[in-house]
C-alpha cells in the first residue's frame, strides 16, 4: 500500500492539475497551426507560441491585388487580429465597430484591432486556384510561406489552432 501512496504523491508532484476554470490551451504557451484537407492530409503543422502571428495571403480574384487576413494565438484562442486591403473591392471593406480602419500609406488600408475570436479555433476555407494563391505567411519570418493553392486548389481545407497533443480535425 505504501508504494501506491508514493506513486500518487509522485504523480501529483510531477503533474500539477490545471487551475479550476482554465482551458486546456492555457496549460501550454505553444499551440499548433494546422491546415487539413477534406481527405485528412496535413498541409501545414507548425508550432505557434502564445502571441504568435500568421496571415492568410491571397490575390483578389477580380481586382488581382493582395489581401491579408492576420491572426494570432491569444492564450490558446485563434483571433482575427487585422486585415489588409488595398481597395474597397467586391466583398471587402470595413464594418463600423469592428476594428479601426487606417491608411497603409500606399492607397490601401489596414483594419487593425479587430481582435475577434474565431469560433472553435477553426474555420473552413475553399482554396483558390494558383492565380489566387492562398498561402500562409508569417509576418516575423519564423517559417517559410506555405502555398495552400499548390497543394489543394479548389478544395475545402480546415485552418485551426490546436493544442500540441490534439489531433487536428478535418
Amino acid at each position: 500500500m505504501q508504494w501506491q501512496q508514493r506513486l500518487v504523491a509522485l504523480l501529483i508532484a510531477c503533474c500539477p492539475l490545471a487551475e479550476v476554470g482554465a482551458s486546456p490551451a492555457s496549460a501550454t504557451s505553444f499551440m499548433r497551426l494546422a491546415v487539413v484537407s477534406e481527405q485528412g492530409e496535413h498541409l501545414l503543422d507548425a508550432a505557434v507560441p502564445d502571441g504568435g502571428r500568421w496571415c492568410i495571403k491571397w490575390q483578389h480574384s477580380v481586382e488581382h491585388f493582395t489581401v491579408l487576413d492576420c491572426y494570432r494565438n491569444a492564450a490558446g484562442v485563434m483571433q482575427l487580429e487585422r486585415s489588409h486591403q488595398p481597395d474597397f473591392a467586391a466583398g471587402l471593406g470595413h464594418i463600423f465597430g469592428r476594428g479601426e480602419q487606417v491608411s497603409d500609406g500606399h492607397g490601401g488600408y489596414w483594419i487593425k484591432a479587430i481582435n475577434e475570436p474565431v469560433t472553435n479555433n477553426r474555420y473552413v476555407l475553399r482554396v483558390g486556384s494558383l492565380a489566387v494563391n492562398h498561402r500562409v505567411v508569417w509576418p516575423d519570418g519564423e517559417h517559410p510561406p506555405v502555398s495552400l493553392s499548390e497543394q489543394a486548389a479548389g478544395q475545402r481545407v480546415t485552418i485551426q489552432l490546436v493544442a500540441p497533443h490534439a489531433s487536428p480535425r478535418q
